[in-house]
């Protein structure tokens, strides 16, 4: 009894493996899209936000150092150091 609650146990990764992967590749698509999108609007995002720092009358470099700070929250490696 105890030895095949174990072996279920040690089948149960495998199983669900093997549920996932038929639907991986969707996934990816739609993952790829949402992030693809997700970075198009923050590069618009970074271009308005320098743009009206600059018509506000700070000078270009304060104004680049600015964007940076501001567009950092887009980076996706950022994401990856927040979910470790």
């Amino acid at each position: 009894m105890q030895e095949d609650l174990e072996s279920q146990r040690d089948r149960r990764p495998i199983k669900m493996f093997g549920i996932l992967l038929p639907s991986l590749p969707s996934l990816m698509i739609r993952l790829s899209g949402t992030f693809l999108r997700f970075k198009k609007n923050a590069q618009r995002a970074e271009k308005v936000f320098k743009k009206e720092l600059i018509k506000q009358g700070i000078d270009k470099q304060t104004a680049n150092e600015l964007t940076e700070r501001y567009i950092e929250g887009s980076r996706l490696s950022n994401f990856i150091q927040i979910m470790r």
